[in-house]
């Protein structure tokens, strides 16, 4: 649960509407009705009026209307969504305009049940607003129809035919460049160019995507994504791979539905799976994935029967060392996540030898009272392990301070280290804790930690609201390995790709990489005491290969990330809006020579995960 701030705002979100006092000038923020309760309508209209939707709509993201009140605007409706907290429904003119750029759908928002059908022709009098699903988050916005009076003139029309979205009319570049203010807001839209603005222009009209691939699985707020384009780099398992800044991936798109799922099931589906035939709706938007498909028609789930993996096993003489995040594990938890996350352990990586675990929190998981220690937590996690058939692990770690180290308020999440005593032994040196630097002492053989366990650097303004490293002295069959669990801070509070500000700016990456400059330095020392010290750096860093904080940290060959050693199509460890990409890492020393890396695929890519991460593992001879 990392890429996302650690406490998710829930789906039934709060309205508010923005109305741009010019199109490329200040915002003023205008309170809209919270979910459920609707503002006083407009006077139902009796007549037409002069403007229709593409007028509304406009040829940029902001509306020309924008704050202004429309009356008789002309269309059918297309869509109806009667829960949540955006309750509302979609219409669309059956008689467009020839400029592409001006869409002909607009999203109708009365905050309580609508009393329309698909199909029925209307007018619709009201407030044009623009909603900003995430003003401060850098979200677009999403032109709407508020407060709205509306005149029924007929049913059981015809709907407008829905714009097929695929590779063939999908833009190969997905941002245009900013205006002047930094924003994409007022920039007139060029949909055969850019890929938000080819989305943009549908806002609110009906598209389709037919026999499409799952690239994430359906999720607990009954969503999934889908490939539209089919060109985008596929991974080995069917997802699409985030590979780098400059070249977002243009065909993910997000799919709801309009009915609520107690009157409709919505498909679980794993990535690979399939939508055959077509699935088509009215084009949203909104904070959590940008240009989403509301499907009216949903298409018929295709299971392509996607497994989860099982490492390769080792050897005798191979040490295994693996990381894995197990997402705010405490004891209050059900022993089923106990139990699926241990047979994650035993089975799909084979009861590693030290296992780098992330977000274990204290004894009382979320209570926010001043505990801090995890002893709990970690004796069910061991117990659930042999109860699976794994080995009796013993543990390590370092208490934080209370409410020191970020994560979900009171949690205390810390990383722990479980080892197989076996077979590989822990050195315990005294002196670590919470806020006691570890260091270095002594040269070549006997090159040591002054505290195992201890902490790197936990005072240094890098680890600020964030977990510290925590770092071990093990010894394997007479080597010493010094061994290293991470979490970095979250990418909270950083601009979505889709942001309507480009480039997008990511204000979490700048504590990443101090953190890795910290730790870079730490792994240095121990390099210039002992060129030979076998190092392993490894956890949840929350940053992709190509990020500034990984080249910080491999900064001089200290340590080499071994996700680029993998055929690219494996390259992943996550799954965030469509995107598989690499977030968790294990990197080693220049010694470390011989280095058999394996990203073990057992959670991200599906509906039921016991974590949202994938586990790693990697066998080494010291």
């Amino acid at each position: 649960m990392t890429t996302a701030p650690a406490s998710r705002p829930r789906r039934a979100l709060l309205r508010a509407a923005l109305i741009p006092a010019s199109l490329a000038a200040s915002l003023v923020l205008v309170p809209l009705p919270v979910a459920n309760a609707a503002a006083p309508a407009t006077p139902a209209p009796t007549e037409a009026g002069p403007l229709r939707i593409h007028d509304v709509q406009g040829g940029t993201r902001i509306s020309p209307q924008a704050g202004k009140v429309v009356t008789g605007v002309p269309g059918i409706v297309t869509g109806v969504r009667a829960y949540g907290s955006s309750k509302g429904f979609w219409i669309q003119d059956p008689n467009p305009d020839a400029d592409p750029a001006t869409s002909e759908g607009v999203f109708v928002f009365t905050g309580g049940n609508p009393t329309v059908k698909v199909g029925d022709s209307v007018l619709v009098s009201g407030k044009v607003t623009e909603y900003y699903p995430n003003l401060n988050g850098g979200s677009q916005s999403l032109t709407e129809i508020s407060a709205p009076g509306v005149t029924v003139l007929s049913a059981g029309n015809p709907l407008p035919a829905p714009v097929v979205v695929d590779t063939r009319n999908i833009p190969g570049t997905y941002a245009p460049p900013a205006g002047a203010d930094g924003s994409i807001d007022g920039v007139q839209l060029d949909p055969e160019k850019y890929t938000l603005d080819f989305y943009e222009s549908l806002e609110g009209m009906l598209v389709q995507v037919k026999d499409v691939r799952v690239i994430q699985a359906t999720d607990k707020y009954n969503e999934l994504w889908v490939a539209a384009d089919r060109q985008d780099q596929r991974s080995k398992r069917g997802g699409v791979l985030y590979e780098s800044y400059r070249e977002p991936n243009v065909g993910r798109l997000m799919v709801q539905q309009q009915a609520a799922v107690s009157q409709q099931p919505f498909p679980v589906a794993n990535v690979g799976d399939e939508l055959t035939g077509t699935t088509s709706g009215p084009l949203d938007y909104n904070n959590f994935g940008g240009y989403t498909l509301v499907a009216g028609t949903m298409g018929t789930l295709k299971d392509n029967h996607l497994q989860r993996e099982v490492t390769a096993p080792a050897t005798d003489r191979e040490l295994t060392l693996a990381t894995y995040n197990v997402e705010n594990l405490a004891p209050g938890n059900p022993d089923t996540k106990f139990a699926e996350l241990a047979q994650g352990v035993v089975t799909n990586l084979r009861s590693p030898d030290i296992v780098a675990l992330e977000e274990i929190q204290d004894d009382n998981g979320a209570k926010n009272d001043g505990t801090v220690d995890a002893s709990q937590t970690v004796a069910k996690f061991i117990a659930a392990i042999k109860a699976a058939g794994g080995p009796a692990y013993d543990w390590r770690s370092v208490d934080p301070q209370d409410g020191k180290d970020g994560g979900e308020p009171g949690g205390n999440i810390r990383q722990v280290f479980l080892f197989n005593p076996q077979r590989v032994s822990f050195t315990d040196i005294p002196g670590g804790g919470a806020t006691t630097a570890v260091g270095v002492t002594g040269t070549g053989a006997a090159t040591s930690l002054t505290a195992s366990p201890g902490r790197i650097a936990p005072n240094d303004e890098a680890w600020t609201n964030s977990r510290k490293p925590l770092v071990g002295q093990f010894s394997f069959r007479g080597k010493k390995v010094f061994v290293i669990a991470n979490h970095f801070n979250s990418k909270g509070g950083d601009q979505g790709i889709d942001s309507r500000f480009q480039q997008p700016v990511r204000s979490s990456e700048v504590q990443r990489t101090k953190q890795a400059t910290v730790e870079q330095a730490f792994v240095a020392q121990l390099l210039a005491a002992d060129k030979e010290a076998k190092v392993v750096s490894l956890g949840d860093f929350n940053d992709y290969q190509f990020s500034p904080a990984l080249a910080a940290l491999t900064k001089d060959g200290v340590l080499r990330d071994l996700v680029n050693e993998l055929p690219e199509t494996e390259q992943y460890s996550y799954v965030y809006q469509g995107n598989s990409q690499v977030l968790d890492h294990i990197l080693v020393s220049p010694e470390v020579g011989y280095a058999k890396y394996d990203v073990v695929h057992i959670n991200a890519e599906f509906a039921q995960q016991a974590s949202d991460h994938d586990p790693q593992v990697v066998r080494i001879k010291p």
